[in-house]
């Protein structure tokens, strides 16, 4: 039978009504009672309340079967009822009513496990209440529960994930060996990157010193977070040399550093060194993958060097990585916007026969390119191809060809090209009807200037 409560305010401590307590009556006990049964027998024992209370989906209904135990005599509750009941309440967000049930954990002389607060400070995170989960940090202290390393580092986090609150999370970094707990390496991250985030370089670069001072080893993520830290403030060359004493240190920096420092290299124009550094991956212990050649790739042909980007996609092969997409792409319209339409042509087919879908841009840069400088068969052989291939060109792309076409051969010279592209089967899909009503008015205009002409 289902228990029907009326709606109540989570800052209320809920009552419940004669038929209820009947019915709830009915559950904690299996027989008939006798009628002279004790209270507190008739309530049953601590643990079968708790397993009541847990079996409840509805909150609310858990906490009235908790009040209503509780109101007889001689009973008293579990801790288990009340860490069972404080974390059903705050999943649900009242949080009033659980403030309301650490008081009564106080007054009636509980002692409280780390693991309630850890849960707490958790909710509290997840429901962008920094404020309560620093209170409920700072309330372990009042029930002599010591927190550990973990829930400081969990507290930092949910501080530092909301700007407002960063220096709270210093606070309690700073004050953190006053009450026992020792930040780890994880702690000092956690600050380091909040404060690079931030654009405070000069903090994070003296916690990271501290960290030497303290004993604590930092670890491949600390300097990685410096690196890239440095490289948001422009300093490249600083998180190069950071990088150096890292190696010397004998750590092994990970994929995302070398990505950091290549992407950093590449915006700032210091190819060079980024090819050099992409070089050494392999000797420091890091191989090289396909992120890290395609960010290469995309700074030489940003910078009109698609020849070197050439070079590099060559060199990948040999070191166990295989161009994508991305690669072929890039490099198609870097070669196309230096005009080595040739070149691009070729890497083109090429990652057509690996299987790879040229996107519409590499298309549309390639045949604009070859019409205009006047090589529209080369043009159409690339419509060709890519039509043969299943793809679909854009709009702008027929719109591109067909005037090429119309300037460059007579019309008749013009059908036989069109029916050479027209052989492929047209897909539904392919645009070419788009281009259609552009085509007509051409040919309309190109009839009646050569009827003009005639007479």
């Amino acid at each position: 039978m289902m228990l029907l409560l009326s709606l109540r305010s989570p800052k209320t401590v809920p009552t419940l009504p004669s038929k209820t307590q009947s019915l709830i009556s009915f559950f904690f006990h299996t027989s008939q009672p006798h009628l002279h049964q004790p209270p507190s027998e008739i309530i049953g024992s601590p643990s079968r309340v708790q397993k009541l209370i847990a079996s409840q989906s509805d909150p609310l209904l858990a906490k009235e079967i908790f009040d209503f135990a509780a109101r007889h005599p001689h009973f008293r509750h579990s801790y288990s009822s009340y860490f069972t009941l404080i974390l059903k309440l705050a999943r649900s967000r009242y949080f009033s009513l659980v403030d309301h049930l650490l008081l009564r954990l106080k007054t009636q002389a509980y002692s409280p496990s780390p693991a309630l607060f850890t849960h707490l400070i958790k909710i509290y995170g997840e429901a962008h209440l920094p404020h309560k989960a620093l209170r409920t940090f700072y309330t372990m202290f009042q029930f002599d529960c010591k927190p550990s390393v973990k829930h400081l580092n969990r507290i930092l986090d949910i501080l530092v994930s909301h700007r407002n609150f960063l220096r709270p999370a210093f606070d309690v970094f700073r004050d953190a060996h006053r009450h026992g707990v020792a930040p780890d390496t994880k702690s000092y991250n956690i600050l380091m990157r909040a404060f690079c985030l931030n654009g405070d370089l000069s903090v994070a670069y003296h916690l990271f010193n501290k960290m030497f001072e303290r004993e604590v080893v930092p670890d491949v993520e600390s300097y990685r977070i410096l690196m890239q830290g440095l490289c948001r403030k422009g300093q490249v060359n600083t998180a190069v040399d950071f990088l150096e004493d890292m190696i010397n240190k004998g750590f092994v920096p990970d994929s995302l550093s070398y990505t950091s420092l290549l992407n950093s290299l590449c915006r700032k124009k210091q190819l060079r060194e980024a090819y050099k550094l992409l070089c050494r991956m392999k000797v420091k212990g890091c191989n090289p993958d396909i992120v890290h050649y395609n960010t290469v790739i995309l700074g030489f042909c940003r910078e009109g060097r698609a020849v070197d980007a050439c070079k590099v996609l060559e060199d990948m092969a040999s070191n166990g990585c295989l161009p994508n997409l991305v690669s072929y792409r890039t490099l198609v319209s870097g070669l196309c916007d230096q005009g080595m339409l040739d070149e691009a042509k070729n890497y083109m087919e090429m990652m057509i026969s690996k299987g790879f879908s040229p996107h519409f841009s590499v298309i549309h840069a390639l045949v604009k390119g070859f019409c205009n400088v006047g090589r529209v068969e080369e043009a159409c052989g690339v419509m060709e191809e890519i039509l043969r291939h299943g793809e679909v060109p854009h709009r702008e792309t027929w719109l591109t060809v067909v005037p090429g076409i119309c300037e460059e051969v007579e019309l008749v010279r013009m059908e036989e090209v069109l029916k050479e592209i027209m052989k492929v089967e047209i897909k539904p899909s392919t645009r070419i009807v788009e281009a259609a009503f552009g085509l007509e008015n051409y040919l309309i205009k190109k009839i009646h200037a050569s009827k003009s002409r005639r007479a």
